[in-house]
């Protein structure tokens, strides 16, 4: 799979191209802001755009500017953003805009390159990953909005776990219990948020959804 980085620290930025080479990416191009971003993905349309939040020339905001016009106008790229600290409205900007190939992470994840490298394959494929840390921010912010405030506190766990983006099997190991008892759990909370009936892996997305809105 192609894949373009926009990081805007050199250091990181090598760093990052090892990495996704060493996960079976092809590194079609690497640059340090936003403009240089658009053009790459417009040019080796990759499967993935690896994209830091803040980069030159405000350091605000311009990366995720870029990712929700990445996923407006080239939407079989996906997107990781990568931010240094928990800015969790971009997350929610980014999640909302699109069901489906996105992630938001903080950059002290890339430590661990065994879990950081799945979530750039689970992003990839068309699904999600959420920071651990947002999640917990987004919870306590959400707690008690309607109709979140259904759920029973193991379901909370189980819908922050796929919030992260973990499979069925990752949430099973993390709770220890079975899978099963993890099915039913999921099926309870899509019930709960009156979710429509489709394919099991866009009802996660649009589980995790109403759970970053808080609706």
């Amino acid at each position: 799979m192609r894949a373009v980085i926009a990081e805007d620290s050199v250091l990181l930025r090598i760093g990052l191209v090892k990495v996704l080479e060493m996960a079976g990416f092809e590194v079609a191009a690497e640059t340090g802001d936003a403009e240089g971003l658009l053009t790459a993905v417009e040019e080796h349309r990759p499967q993935l755009a690896l994209v830091d939040v803040r980069m030159p020339p405000g350091f605000t905001d311009e990366g995720v500017r870029a990712a929700l016009l990445i996923r407006r106008q080239w939407p079989e790229t996906a997107v990781l953003l990568l931010s240094q600290y928990v800015e969790e409205r971009y997350a929610a900007d980014l999640l909302s805009a699109q069901a489906g190939g996105i992630g938001y992470l903080l950059k002290q994840r890339v430590a661990d390159v065994e879990e950081f490298v799945d979530a750039l394959r689970r992003v990839a494929g068309g699904g999600t990953a959420l920071d651990p840390q947002v999640v917990a921010q987004l919870l306590l912010r959400r707690r008690g909005a309607d109709p979140l405030e259904r759920l029973t506190p193991r379901e909370r766990e189980v819908l922050a776990l796929m919030a992260e983006g973990r499979s069925n099997a990752g949430i099973a190991g993390e709770l220890v219990v079975s899978e099963s008892a993890i099915a039913k759990h999921i099926n309870s909370i899509f019930s709960k948020l009156d979710l429509p009936h489709a394919d099991g892996a866009h009802r996660r997305v649009l589980a995790v959804l109403r759970f970053l809105d808080g609706v």
